[in-house]
C-alpha cells in the first residue's frame, strides 16, 4: 500500500501541469502558422468642464474642453485554416458560382405562367347558394310556404 501511494505521489509531482500543456499547445500552434500581431489604437477622450466667472456683478459659466489621448494595445490572433475548412470553403464557392450561372441562364428564358387561378365568381356564387339553401331548408320556412299555399288554395 505504501508503494502505491509513493508511485502515485511521484506521478502527480512530475506530470504535466496545465501551464506546461498550454505552453506545448501554443508552441505547436506557432509551428503550424499561428500569427500573433500586437496592434495598438489611439483613443481620444474629451471632457467638458465648466466653471463660474464673475464679471461686473454677474456670474457667467465658462466652458472648458480638454482632450486626452490614450493608446490601447491589443492582440490580434490569426489562426490558419485547416485543410478541411479550406476544402469546404472552396466547395461552397464553386457551388455558388454554379448556382449564379444557372440562375442567370434561366432568368433570361423564364416566362411567368399562372397555373392556379382562382375564379372568385364561383366562390361568391357558392357562398350565396349555401346561404340561400340554409334559409330554405329551415323548418320554419317550409311551414310558412305550406301555410301560404293553404291560404291561397282556399281563395
Amino acid at each position: 500500500m505504501i508503494r502505491i501511494i509513493a508511485i502515485l505521489s511521484v506521478l502527480t509531482l512530475f506530470s504535466c501541469s496545465s501551464e506546461r500543456k498550454a505552453q506545448y499547445h501554443y508552441q505547436k500552434a506557432l509551428k503550424h502558422g499561428l500569427k500573433v500581431v500586437n496592434d495598438s489604437d489611439t483613443i481620444r477622450i474629451t471632457t467638458l468642464d465648466s466653471f463660474p466667472v464673475i464679471k461686473h456683478d454677474t456670474i457667467f459659466w465658462e466652458k472648458f474642453i480638454t482632450t486626452k489621448d490614450s493608446v490601447v494595445f491589443f492582440r490580434n490572433v490569426y489562426i490558419p485554416k485547416t485543410r478541411w475548412q479550406t476544402k469546404i470553403e472552396y466547395k461552397e464557392r464553386v457551388k455558388t458560382l454554379r448556382i449564379e450561372g444557372k440562375t442567370k441562364w434561366k432568368t433570361a428564358k423564364a416566362v411567368q405562367v399562372v397555373k392556379y387561378r382562382t375564379s372568385w365568381w364561383l366562390v361568391l356564387i357558392a357562398f350565396v347558394l349555401g346561404f340561400v339553401l340554409r334559409f330554405i331548408l329551415n323548418s320554419t320556412f317550409i311551414s310558412r310556404v305550406k301555410l301560404f299555399f293553404r291560404y291561397f288554395g282556399q281563395i
